[in-house]
């Protein structure tokens, strides 16, 4: 095998922080805010999750790109990372089941990574630091001109992403035939949301962001998703007016990430800008209404105001973070609506937490046969 020399690359940081490494993928230069994935396997979901927008991934794991891409284990239609920054970023692939290597995906993607540096001090600088924007460069040296580039990055606070991300036009996933029809509400939503639904017998439609309450509801569906997807919840005002009409309509709704945090902001309940995250795929959460903990996969820089939920009086908290005791679930007392900050579909992560779909189909299946009795005596 011929050795190619790798050529330089530079990781600047908001607050000057400088790192040196060597170039992968497209030579180029890419902005974003900087975050770290303590993830050991599921790098290609990663890159490809629709929350990760405008973000640079730091990958905790040593290895990246030895098991190569699959077209099978993508969360969108292409990558959606900013950038990534590892310690050894493997060019030649070792699995059968591969149908590239990450090289040649980040070259088709026009993506730019950093490796060869030590991810262990940049993780621990930013877990001191807090998260922040940052530039990889392998065209440019030059700090000076860098930080000219990177003073032009807007923050992540108060940055609404979702917009880059979600579907323009309605689409539908599933059997026709299905018992249960879903509406879904596109911030940026993973592919095994979807699939998660599809499985357990709903039908389902995806709808654009800015679609209104009243046109999704002539779908007649019989539950709401609110997805996941990128940036500051606290802008989205148009989309909490929505979020704010399907709970009040009696529809069973199920929130994941940013559909949570939308549900919470919906509801009286403010978000705030996370020190540094969660990002992996082994986060420690304990049910309060079961009394069981899961390993979660989270992916979020924003978190729920645990004073404000006290002061909506009909909602409870259902789950918590035991590393540091941020909320990780909600749901109403008295109507059909929860939500979790986690990922329950996984992908990358364990399946401790896939219940929770299921609990979403017993309740639509609940509101559905009420409504048919309803009917039926009336």
């Amino acid at each position: 095998m011929k050795y190619i020399a790798k050529i330089p690359a530079i990781l600047l940081l908001e607050d000057g922080k400088v790192f040196y490494g060597k170039a992968a993928g497209k030579i180029g230069i890419a902005t974003g805010e900087i975050c770290f994935n303590t993830g050991m396997t599921g790098y290609q979901e990663i890159f490809t999750d629709p929350s990760y927008y405008g973000q640079i991934i730091v990958a905790t794991n040593v290895h990246i790109g030895n098991y190569g891409v699959n077209d099978d284990e993508v969360e969108s239609d292409s990558i959606k990372i900013a950038g990534l920054v590892c310690k050894q970023f493997n060019e030649f692939q070792s699995r059968k089941r591969s149908n590239g290597s990450l090289k040649e995906y980040f070259e088709t993607s026009n993506t730019v990574a950093i490796s060869d540096v030590d991810t262990r001090a940049i993780v621990r600088y930013i877990r001191d630091k807090g998260a922040m924007n940052c530039i990889i460069s392998s065209e440019t040296q030059d700090v000076e001109v860098l930080k000219a580039k990177l003073a032009k990055v807007p923050s992540m606070a108060g940055l609404e992403l979702s917009s880059k991300v979600s579907t323009t036009k309605p689409y539908f996933v599933g059997n026709p035939d299905a018992e249960y029809k879903v509406a879904v509400t596109d911030f940026g939503v993973k592919k095994n949301i979807l699939r998660s639904l599809a499985e357990r017998g709903c039908y389902l439609q995806v709808f654009p962001m800015k679609t209104s309450f009243e046109d999704m509801k002539k779908w007649n569906p019989d539950g709401f998703m609110i997805s996941n997807g990128p940036g500051d919840p606290s802008v989205m005002k148009e989309e909490m007016a929505t979020v704010k009409t399907i709970i009040n309509s009696g529809i069973p709704t199920f929130g994941i990430c940013l559909g949570h945090q939308l549900i919470a902001e919906a509801s009286g309940i403010s978000t705030f800008k996370m020190h540094k995250g969660h990002r992996g795929i082994n986060h420690p959460v304990k049910n309060l209404i079961t009394g069981k903990s899961e390993i979660t996969s989270q992916n979020h820089g924003f978190g729920v105001k645990a004073e404000d939920v006290a002061k909506v009086k009909n909602m409870e908290v259902t789950h918590i973070n035991l590393n540091d005791k941020t909320i990780e679930g909600l749901r109403y007392i008295d109507r059909n609506v929860f939500s979790v900050q986690y990922h329950p579909e996984a992908c990358p992560g364990p399946y401790d937490a896939r219940y929770l779909f299921d609990d979403f189909i017993s309740m639509i299946s609940s509101v559905k046969k009420a409504n048919k009795k309803t009917a039926v005596s009336a």
